[in-house]
């Protein structure tokens, strides 16, 4: 794990094999190589191809930094800590957009100030085909990467972004059918979705009406049944002009599932045929937690005395009648993250199998202390 080859020119068919890290062939050489300069695959080290983009790269350093985080690792924690390192480092490289490029250039040794490989082209910079003056050298702290990475993925609304959706009823007029918790308006879809009294067969078929169902973190953890009243016009069809239709939201979907009622809408003019229907699931802003992937990212302030001392909280859970009693140990500095195992989201293939919470925190300071307090503490507190 992170002493892999890496090759800054690969062969075309080289460049088709993706081993994973636990791969056999990760360690292999390619046959270009031959005397080349040895260094980390930082890809091999994040487990993905060359050619992944960098939202894929984000991806990765989610999984593999919560998979090696020291938190969940206390029985071997030399090998967690020094694999958390590889893995911010290959982070730290990889999704800098000039870091990468030397990197893929010239491999590890040439990011790092040392000797360019003969036979790699040279780096056209801005002051012409070199790649001196630039050495990187990794010293930032994997505790840092690991908290302001999740510190952003909390504070992000891309998971409740507006939908184009969104406004149901202001885009087809009347009435509202509430059942359910829910609300719907009648369905004029062939005016506005499929359009026009034109739209018919195969055309009209590929554009369904789309609505949004929003659901919450509690529904998304354990499951809930939805259920929509909703009217359509049919002309042809022999049909109700009225349909309940009902969606079991699994545990661990994510927003943008989608659930289609084939043939529930409005009919295509006289032509026997009906648009379907498609849901979108949508995630609701929570008060405690933000979802990234399979985990639960939840961020607090605490005192400056409790992330000296030590502390516990109460966090309510999104199972239900269900608390989290965290207990925190450890001097919680601005880096400093909890990673409680198991206690995320499910997976919507497996509802046992869950992701993480992590805990991120904000540390609180007085805004002023007495002066026979600011002397006990000088006597207390260490010196660096």
């Amino acid at each position: 794990f992170g002493s892999s080859h890496f090759c800054s020119r690969r062969t075309p068919l080289a460049a088709q094999v993706h081993p994973s890290p636990e791969s056999p062939l990760a360690h292999l050489s390619c046959c270009c190589c031959s005397g080349a300069a040895m260094g980390k695959n930082y890809y091999t080290v994040l487990g993905i191809d060359k050619n992944a983009s960098q939202e894929d790269i984000k991806k990765a350093y989610r999984k593999s930094a919560l998979k090696w985080h020291p938190d969940k690792n206390r029985e071997r924690q030399e090998e967690a800590s020094e694999k958390f390192r590889e893995i911010a480092e290959a982070y730290d490289v990889l999704s800098d957009p000039e870091k990468k490029r030397i990197y893929d250039q010239f491999g590890e040794e040439g990011l790092k100030g040392g000797p360019r490989p003969e036979e790699a082209p040279p780096f056209n910079g801005p002051s012409g085909p070199s790649h001196g003056g630039f050495s990187y050298q990794f010293s930032g702290d994997p505790n840092d990467i690991f908290a302001r990475f999740f510190k952003d993925s909390f504070q992000r609304s891309s998971s409740f972004a507006e939908s184009p959706f969104e406004d149901v009823g202001g885009l087809f007029g009347g009435g509202m059918f509430p059942m359910g918790g829910m609300a719907m308006g009648p369905m004029g879809m062939g005016m506005n979705m499929g359009g026009g009294s034109s739209a018919s067969g195969e055309h009209g078929r590929k554009r369904p009406a789309m609505f949004d169902l929003h659901c919450s973190l509690e529904d998304l953890y354990n499951g809930t049944t939805r259920k929509l009243k909703v009217k359509r016009t049919s002309t042809s069809l022999q049909r109700a002009d009225e349909a309940v239709l009902e969606i079991a939201v699994k545990p661990g979907w994510k927003p943008g599932t989608k659930v289609t009622f084939q043939g529930e809408g409005d009919e295509f003019g006289n032509s026997g045929q009906a648009q379907d229907v498609v849901f979108v699931i949508r995630e609701k802003r929570h008060p405690l937690y933000t979802r990234e992937g399979s985990n639960l990212l939840h961020h607090r302030k605490i005192p400056l005395v409790d992330a000296l001392t030590g502390f516990k909280f109460d966090l309510p859970h999104l199972e239900p009648d269900k608390t989290l009693r965290i207990a925190v140990n450890e001097i919680v500095t601005p880096t400093y993250t909890k990673v409680v195992k198991g206690k995320g989201m499910p997976s919507s293939k497996d509802p046992a199998e869950k992701g993480d919470l992590v805990v991120t925190f904000d540390i609180v300071y007085p805004k002023e202390l007495p002066a026979d307090s600011k002397e006990r503490l000088k006597q207390v507190l260490p010196r660096f």
